[in-house]
């Protein structure tokens, strides 16, 4: 994917570029409405004909995203080399992976809990809508990043 076309300009990202990005994140972000108040978890995932599919337990999460409320997924990251930063936003539906076929078919996903105990809801977001914008880096930016990865280096 080509850097933007001017710096400090963000490009609008068309569905094939953001669904790309999303294929090389590994951790994104669900919004969800719990009580009238917007929460965020940060989930892995797995990227499943067009959608994003993820494991969780019974809890505050599962039952806000099944609310029949709209849900967000969000994904971002940078490029250091080329010196840009991406973010993608999926807007849609949440539904439980129900069936026995998507079930058995959610088993060949590389999809695994990060943390211990059952996972045993594997929720399917569906898009109605996909965005997402690229644009390049500030040169101080990434001079600051580069200072604070090697103070971090320094420490470990």
């Amino acid at each position: 994917m080509p850097p933007t076309n001017d710096a400090g300009v963000p490009v609008e990202l068309g569905s094939s570029d953001c669904w790309d990005y999303i294929r090389q994140a590994s951790v994104g972000r669900l919004a969800v409405v719990v009580e009238g108040h917007p929460e965020i978890f940060p989930i892995n995932f797995a990227v499943d004909h067009g959608t994003v599919v993820f494991r969780t337990a019974e809890g505050t999460k599962l039952s806000a995203a099944l609310d029949d409320s709209s849900v967000a997924f969000e994904v971002d990251g940078y490029d250091d080399r080329l010196g840009y930063a991406w973010s993608v936003v999926l807007k849609g539906m949440a539904s439980q992976l129900e069936s026995i076929e998507d079930v058995l078919d959610s088993a060949d996903l590389e999809l695994f809990p990060w943390q211990a105990g059952e996972k045993n809801h594997f929720v399917r977001i569906v898009p109605a809508e996909t965005t997402g914008r690229r644009f390049l880096i500030s040169n101080a930016a990434r001079r600051h990043v580069l200072e604070a990865r090697r103070r971090q280096a320094l420490i470990e």
